[in-house]
């Protein structure tokens, strides 16, 4: 597998696109995810990327969207969210990459007055015509495992569930590590996306709420996690995903530092290659 990172590890620390670009190239990553709006999105920032990534020789892997509105029970918002991730879709193919990162919402009103089953079969249905778009764009959807207790997709088995649901060649799932572990997952549950993952997050975190720190700062046991990623033989990238760095000064240091930690966890499980 290749070792990426999402660039808004830059863009939050004020970074401007080009320059993490270059910075993600000269620490050595081998892909990139873009992290950025597609709607509204300039062709000058369209061909920036394009242009960068291409003379770096750094290919973009995927394009996180999150899309809460995606299961509104509102129509026209859920019709906006799909013409939104469309955009996406578009914009992840004029790039060449290879999915988008889908972030689906959470569950209405504590669960209670629109009756979960609904909200999962808008979810269900919205995700089949983004599915129906992406595979005439010949691009996949990565869904992610959030950790919520509310979230639609905050475990394996409802992961599986909502796959299996969608029964769609498109639609899979990513496999986010700290978020695994926040929802009490082990190494051992993976097994239960043999042929269902496509994407890989890794970050670290205290082991109580979400914190997207580089690999040694938080209580992840990372080796057996990533010995079952292998264990499943995805065609698929580690992709590296930061939060605020404590200094922004100094988030190249906190970038390599990610680099580096990675690089010898995916060493140790001979994976990367």
């Amino acid at each position: 597998m290749k070792l990426g990172i999402i660039n808004s590890a830059f863009q939050q620390a004020g970074v401007d696109t080009a320059t993490g670009l270059k910075h993600i190239a000269r620490i050595g990553f081998d892909t990139v995810d873009i992290f950025t709006e597609a709607v509204g999105i300039s062709k000058q920032e369209i061909s920036l990327v394009a242009r960068t990534t291409e003379k770096l020789g750094l290919p973009v892997i995927s394009l996180p969207v999150v899309a809460v509105g995606l299961v509104d029970f509102n129509d026209p918002v859920r019709d906006f969210h799909v013409e939104r991730c469309q955009k996406f879709i578009d914009l992840a193919q004029s790039w060449g990459a290879k999915n988008i990162l889908l972030v689906l919402g959470e569950y209405i009103w504590q669960r209670e007055v629109i009756p979960p089953a609904a909200q999962w079969q808008w979810a269900i249905e919205t995700c089949r015509r983004l599915g129906d778009y992406a595979d005439r764009k010949k691009i996949d959807i990565a869904l992610e495992l959030e950790p919520f207790r509310l979230s639609l997709l905050n475990n394996i088995p409802e992961m599986c569930r909502f796959v299996d649901d969608c029964a769609h060649p498109r639609l899979r799932a990513n496999i986010d590590i700290s978020h695994l572990v926040l929802s009490d997952t082990s190494p051992a549950d993976l097994k239960q996306l043999k042929g269902k993952a496509i994407h890989v997050h890794l970050s670290d975190c205290d082991g109580k709420v979400h914190g997207d720190l580089p690999p040694g700062r938080g209580v992840v046991k990372f080796l057996p996690y990533l010995q079952a990623i292998k264990e499943l033989k995805m065609d698929g990238v580690v992709s590296i995903e930061l939060e605020y760095s404590p200094d922004p000064k100094k988030i190249v240091n906190w970038v390599e530092e990610a680099y580096r930690e990675t690089a010898k966890l995916m060493d140790l499980a001979d994976m990367r290659g």
